[in-house]
C-alpha cells in the first residue's frame, strides 16, 4: 500500500497537498493510512476529506469518527462534509456520486491541493470492465478508470488500480484499522454489487484467480489505445472542419471508422450536446450521414441539437 502511495506521490508535479477521500471503509481507510505514512517523508502535506451523504442512520457520527480518527493519524487539513443527494438527477448511486465528487472539488480548491487521492484497487477496476462489458460499451468504456482524470481542474488520482482489494483488508488488520462495511456494497438492487458477489467470482471459479488481474490490465492497454486514437481525432477534427462550424463530408469519409466516430463524438460535444446522454446511437446516425446518405432527416442530439447534411458538409 505505502509502495503504491509512493509511486504516485513521487510522480504528482507541485508542491500542494493531497487530500484523501475517505468512506472508512477498508479500501479507503487503508490508502489514507498509507498516505499518512508515506505524504511526511516525501515532504507533502496530506489531509482528508471524509463525506456524509445522509443517506443511512448513523452516517453523520460515522463521518465525524472517520475525520477524528484522520486527526490523530496526523493528517492535516481534515473535514467531514455533508452533502445534499435528493433531487439530483439519475439513479441513487449516480447523484451520490455527482455530490461526493462535487464535494471533493471544492475541498481541493479550499486548500489548492495537487490532487485528491481515491481508494478504487484493481478489483474495483474489473467490476467496472464487466459492468462495461454488458452495457455494450465500446473502447473507451471498456478502458475503466484512469490513474488520473482531471475533474474541473482538480486531478483525481488513483494509486491502487494495481491493489488487490485483499490487500486492504490485509493493511487495515496490520495496523489494528476497523473499517467500515457499507451495505450498499452487499446490496443486489445494484448492479455492480451484483458483479462483486456473483459474477466476478462465478468468472474467479471458471477461469481463475488471475481473471482479476487480466481484466484490469485489459483496461489499462485499452486506455493506452483510445490515448492514441483522442489523439489522431483531434489532429483530424481540426483538419476538416468547414466555415460556419461545418465538418467536410469528403474529409470525415477519408478517416478510418475508429477516428471518424471520435471526430463525431467529439464535435457533438463541442457543439453543447450533453455529455452523459450521448450515445453509441447518435454518434452511428451521425456517421450514416457520412457513410450512408440517402437523403435522410436531420439527426437530434442531447441537448436540443439537430445536425443536417447539405452538399458536401455537415451543419449544426
Amino acid at each position: 500500500m505505502r509502495l503504491a502511495v509512493r509511486r504516485l506521490l513521487t510522480r504528482l508535479p507541485g508542491g500542494g497537498p493531497v487530500l484523501v477521500a475517505c468512506s472508512g471503509g477498508a479500501d479507503s481507510l487503508a490508502l489514507a493510512a498509507a498516505t499518512a505514512f508515506v505524504a511526511p517523508r516525501l515532504g507533502r502535506p496530506a489531509g482528508l476529506v471524509t463525506v456524509d451523504h445522509g443517506l443511512q442512520p448513523g452516517s453523520a457520527e460515522r463521518a465525524e469518527a472517520v475525520a477524528g480518527w484522520a486527526r490523530a493519524a496526523g493528517l492535516d487539513p481534515v473535514e467531514a462534509l455533508t452533502v445534499r443527494v435528493d433531487g439530483r438527477p439519475g439513479g441513487p448511486e449516480a447523484a451520490a456520486r455527482e455530490a461526493r465528487y462535487e464535494a471533493l472539488v471544492t475541498a481541493a480548491r479550499r486548500y489548492d491541493a495537487a490532487g485528491v487521492l481515491l481508494g478504487h484497487t484493481r478489483d474495483d477496476q474489473a467490476e467496472t470492465v464487466l459492468l462495461a462489458l454488458a452495457r455494450g460499451a465500446g473502447p473507451r468504456g471498456l478502458s475503466g478508470m484512469p490513474e488520473r482524470r482531471d475533474l474541473d481542474g482538480v486531478p483525481l488520482l488513483r494509486p491502487l488500480l494495481d491493489v488487490p482489494r485483499a490487500d486492504t483488508r490485509a493493511a487495515c488488520a496490520a495496523l489494528g484499522l476497523d473499517p467500515w462495511a457499507d451495505p450498499h456494497n452487499a446490496d443486489p438492487a445494484y448492479a455492480r454489487a451484483r458483479v462483486r458477489a456473483e459474477a466476478l467470482p462465478a468468472l474467479v471459479d471458471a477461469l481463475g484467480p488471475g481473471v482479476v488481474a487480466n481484466l484490469a490490465r485489459t483496461a489499462g492497454l485499452l486506455a493506452a489505445d483510445n490515448a492514441a486514437l483522442d489523439a489522431l481525432a483531434a489532429a483530424a477534427l481540426a483538419d476538416v472542419r468547414t466555415e460556419g462550424s461545418g465538418l467536410s463530408v469528403a474529409g470525415l469519409a477519408g478517416l478510418p471508422a475508429a477516428v471518424r466516430t471520435r471526430v463525431l463524438h467529439a464535435w457533438a460535444r463541442e457543439l453543447g450536446a450533453t455529455p452523459a446522454a450521448l450515445s453509441h446511437s447518435h454518434v452511428a446516425a451521425l456517421d450514416a450521414l457520412v457513410t450512408a446518405w440517402h437523403g435522410q432527416g436531420p439527426v437530434h442530439l442531447p441537448g436540443g441539437l439537430q445536425i443536417r447534411r447539405r452538399a458536401d458538409h455537415l451543419q449544426p
